[in-house]
């Protein structure tokens, strides 16, 4: 498996988000519910319309057991992801039971390769140049995460890691390096 990088800045992510909206609601509904939750690929692909979208309106929390590790979490859904949701699913009739990255040739959800090959894609053309594939996402999701403020315990207890140093690692934060971290308490 190779190594994939987070998409550090804000204007990267941005990019990524236009040019996935030029190639369908769907794969910018992946994206960004991708780097606003950390779900895994697998997770991601695994949801139905049920688990985000429930009276006509996105739920407050997705609630799901995990793949990796069939533990229950729940993941709150952000303001990001509700417009995303809501010009996704609000002017069709989705059925709850219909995966929510459904394929455009059969009911079941993409594939990987082809989450792979999207998320790919939209990187080359917003002129990415480090490695970037789907585990990009969960990583933005930590990377970011971690620039706001939010304790590195909790990023490691949300991605099942067995200590702070892993998770540092793992989002691409050298344990030496000195960064302006953003506690925006906002009262």
């Amino acid at each position: 498996m190779e190594f994939v990088e987070p998409i550090r800045g804000i204007k990267d992510i941005n990019k990524m988000k236009g040019i996935l909206k030029q190639h369908s609601q769907r794969d910018l509904l992946f994206f960004v519910l991708g780097i606003n939750t950390g779900l895994r690929v697998s997770d991601l692909l695994s949801l139905k319309v049920k688990d985000v979208w429930e009276d006509a309106k996105p739920r407050d929390f997705l609630y799901l057991v995990e793949s990796h590790s069939d533990q229950e979490q729940s993941y709150y859904i952000n303001r990001s992801v509700k417009k995303e949701l809501k010009a996704f699913l609000s002017y069709l009739d989705p059925n709850p039971q219909d995966y929510l990255f459904k394929s455009k040739k059969n009911n079941n959800p993409i594939t990987r390769q082809q989450a792979y090959r999207i998320i790919n894609q939209a990187a080359k053309e917003a002129g990415l140049t480090g490695k970037i594939g789907t585990h990009t996402l969960r990583k933005t999701f930590g990377y970011h995460a971690y620039r706001k403020g939010i304790a590195i315990s909790f990023i490691s207890q949300i991605f099942h890691h067995h200590s702070s140093s892993q998770t540092l690692h793992y989002i691409g934060i050298d344990k030496n390096e000195k960064g302006a971290v953003k506690v925006d308490v906002n009262l």
